[in-house]
């Protein structure tokens, strides 16, 4: 693995959040709670079974060191946000080195035998960067070991918050063993066990030793914390392929402009297919007067033949040149910045449709309403029984796919009719149709900044319900 690989840059929203938790952890004690210590000591049990001592460490999110300082390993370093936690761990731990620095962001000139990331990932900014970043510290020997919480276990450990037997965390990701798995394969990392662990959070009971090494392995649903161990795999160059990148906007004057302007070039061109159809404002207007103003950019504009975005998409892709097909939501609630792990999923073949999901980090607060996000979860439930592939968000704006892909879809539409408004389903179904492999891609996703959403909750979530029924009948129930 080349050590000199450029590292992958988060966005900006990331890059928001990577302060936020530096702020958090500068204002913490540099000790854990007692309650913290028995439970560190008992993760530092299972991370010396699964790691040589003679190797050399690397710990991602370090914090004060005190995981590191009970390993028996002597070539050891650490990296974290935090100045505060830091100073503590070099105090701690004098012969070894460490460095301020994100995961996300992470640049060291030497590589390491293990790299450990203990529940680092349920506070990282952007998984996804912080797994690609770490194949720069990494020789094709390395291993990853990381541990992350069972989300069963979310309102126990929020409640040992309020108690003060946990130290309180910043804003936190709750990730899923799929979701774990699917990221660390979307950075070339492959899984090569996952080990439930620990019933019960003490190092020092002997119950806690009873529930622990003789009841855990038997009740896996129900641990704590998953350890999870990974391989790098050669990397996937991505081929250079060029893109269209389609965005219906309807009533969406106020955003035209930043569409243009945060749209980032990919591959080897990006043509940008601004669609409007049936605004009451003056988008179509605003679209005219902005385009003139990036000449150095190829803007295709053009009106819808009907209503409803699934059109509006279909009208786009018919006249689409890429060869990478994306749809960008106008709302910018999905960020365009976000848009190159996208074509990174799919030009490196790490997966054939690549499907946007906000349901994996913290949002702003008024991006999705509480019924929504049930909604939502409800339908990635569904579908991936229905689809036999996992699918944690269908109704996110952002999908991608190969334009002969979607040629194959739309030659094939036949087969579940043309049934979809939105456009996401009919997508979704085709390619499952066509055995294309379904990447999902985590975003962070944010607050609308300019107008209303076209969503009306109840008549649409009928509708999307009617359509589930329908798809059943011809994918499942056959």
């Amino acid at each position: 693995m080349p050590a000199s690989a450029s590292p992958h840059l988060p966005s900006y929203l990331a890059q928001e959040h990577l302060k936020q938790v530096e702020r958090h952890f500068d204002s913490q004690p540099t000790t854990p709670t007692p309650a913290g210590a028995r439970y560190r000591k008992l993760l530092a049990h299972y991370f010396r079974l699964i790691i040589p001592s003679e190797s050399s460490l690397l710990e991602v999110g370090c914090g004060s060191g005190e995981l590191l300082a009970q390993l028996p390993n002597s070539d050891l370093t650490g990296v974290d946000l935090s100045s505060v936690q830091l100073s503590a761990a070099r105090q701690r731990l004098p012969q070894g080195q460490f460095f301020q620095q994100a995961g996300e962001t992470l640049s060291l000139d030497r590589t390491f035998d293990y790299v450990i990331l203990s529940e680092t990932v349920n506070q990282a900014a952007d998984v996804q960067s912080l797994f690609q970043n770490l194949q720069n510290v990494s020789t094709s020997r390395t291993r990853l070991v990381l541990n992350f919480y069972n989300t069963l276990w979310r309102p126990i450990l929020s409640l040992a918050t309020r108690l003060g037997l946990r130290n309180p965390p910043p804003a936190e990701n709750w990730l899923s063993r799929d979701d774990i798995q699917n990221l660390l394969e979307l950075a070339d990392w492959e899984v090569i066990k996952i080990q439930p662990r620990i019933l019960y959070p003490s190092a020092t009971s002997p119950l806690g030793n009873l529930l622990n090494r003789w009841i855990a392995p038997l009740l896996p649903w129900f641990c704590l914390t998953h350890f999870c161990t990974a391989r790098p795999v050669p990397r996937r160059i991505p081929t250079p392929f060029s893109v269209s990148v389609v965005v219906p906007a309807r009533n969406e004057s106020g955003n035209i402009d930043a569409i243009i302007r945060r749209t980032p070039e990919l591959g080897s061109g990006t043509e940008l297919i601004l669609i409007e159809g049936n605004s009451t404002d003056d988008t179509w207007a605003k679209i005219q007067e902005t385009v003139p103003k990036y000449p150095d950019r190829k803007i295709v504009t053009m009106q819808q033949s009907g209503k409803g975005k699934g059109n509006a998409v279909r009208d786009a892709f018919a006249v689409a040149t890429g060869d990478i097909l994306m749809i960008l939501d106008a709302d910018l609630t999905v960020p365009p910045e976000e848009l190159p792990k996208f074509y990174d999923a799919i030009a490196s073949r790490n997966g054939e449709f690549a499907n946007g999901v906000r349901l994996v980090y913290p949002m702003e607060s008024k991006a999705m309403r509480f019924l929504n996000l049930c909604a939502n979860k409800s339908f990635g439930l569904i579908f991936s029984w229905l689809l036999d592939q996992n699918l944690k968000d269908t109704l996110c704006g952002t999908k991608v796919l190969f334009r002969k892909d979607y040629e194959l879809i739309a030659r094939n539409r036949s087969y579940f009719g043309d049934f979809d408004p939105f456009g996401d389903f009919d997508l979704l179904f085709g390619a499952d149709k066509l055995n294309l492999k379904i990447r999902d891609v985590p975003i962070r996703y944010r607050d609308r900044t300019y107008g209303e959403t076209n969503i009306q909750r109840w008549r649409h979530g009928l509708l999307l319900y009617r359509m589930v029924i329908f798809a059943a009948r011809k994918l499942k129930f056959i």
